[in-house]
């Protein structure tokens, strides 16, 4: 043997050395036969599977999370044959039975012609990272959902009201189908916090939209608190006999819910009157006019004595 030879066999020792002591695994598949050249030994203690174990591409598919396995599998062969270096995350199933998060960061080695040679890359654990960026995620969406929550009752708020009502109002014109708002506002609630404070202002408050709570006929329906004293109500698919029929309801949970209001008189309880509209929108309705109509009855049912529903055509329900 040549000084040369030893030489090189000494450097490639070096090289495998220093492969095998990183926390990277390092691999290598043969691009004509597509199995493993080499792995390295690091992946026994990541994944369970001894090296040996390593043998073709159809082992390592077959060790990834269902979920992941087509579109990564389907992703670097494509990658690869177009000579294209590339990276993909995704679960590899440890020996017993539990998923890792793994990176792949693959190279390409071409023939003088441009065809794939063979591919050599690392395998990273990434799980801690991802538990984080999960984690972050997570706190991201709490954040977000807190956002659209009236920070004092709980229930949406004006800007999350705001969102949906866009969202449905352009459902309904596609639809074709109705849209209904009940405006609510409670009655003498100036006199209440003149009476209780404004502590037991907000207890109020919090009880009367506890109360309504309960008027949500499902996941689509919205009921937020407008600003002040006002809370409103979101019905798609609601026509008008039903949103006047659930504007009747709202009156009679709060009733029911008995808070007093000595502020309104001795042996008063606490009211609401509500406001209603009902559209089927058309294309150049706008939701601002509908929104205001409901209003403009809620104040109509004011003037007329409170503690009533005024739907279509201004007449108390």
């Amino acid at each position: 043997m040549s000084i040369e030879d030893i030489l090189r066999e000494e450097d490639a020792g070096v090289y495998k050395t220093l492969l095998e002591s990183t926390r990277a695994i390092p691999w290598k598949i043969d691009w004509a036969t597509l199995r493993f050249a080499y792995i390295g030994p690091q992946i026994e203690e990541l994944l369970g599977w001894a090296p040996q174990s390593w043998q073709t591409v159809q082992d390592w598919a077959d060790r990834m999370h269902p979920e992941d396995r087509e579109w990564v599998f389907n992703f670097c062969v494509s990658q690869s044959q177009a000579g294209i270096d590339h990276e993909a995350d995704y679960r590899a199933l440890r020996k017993d039975g539990e998923f890792v998060w793994i990176r792949d960061v693959v190279h390409v080695v071409r023939n003088p012609d441009g065809t794939p040679n063979a591919l050599i890359g690392f395998m990273f654990d990434i799980s801690e990272r991802k538990r984080t960026e999960e984690r972050l995620l997570d706190m991201q969406r709490e954040l977000e959902e807190l956002s659209f929550k009236d920070g004092l009752t709980g229930v949406a708020n004006r800007r999350r009201f705001d969102l949906v009502m866009e969202r449905e109002w352009r459902q309904a014109q596609a639809d074709r189908q109705p849209l209904s708002v009940v405006v609510l506002d409670i009655d003498y609630f100036k006199q209440y916090n003149d009476h209780y404070g404004h502590l037991e202002g907000d207890e109020c408050l919090k009880r009367v939209a506890a109360a309504l709570s309960g008027i949500v006929r499902g996941p689509r329906d919205l009921l937020c608190r407008f600003g002040g004293e006002e809370f409103v109500l979101l019905m798609p698919d609601a026509d008008a006999a039903t949103a006047m029929a659930l504007g009747w309801r709202c009156l009679d949970l709060v009733d029911k819910a008995l808070i007093p209001h000595a502020g309104a008189g001795d042996g008063k309880r606490l009211t609401l009157s509500a406001g209603v509209n009902t559209l089927v929108p058309a294309e150049g309705d706008d939701i601002l006019p509908f929104i205001a109509l409901a209003d403009r009855r809620l104040y109509m049912a004011k003037e007329r004595g409170r503690a009533r529903v005024v739907a279509e055509g201004g007449v108390p329900a």
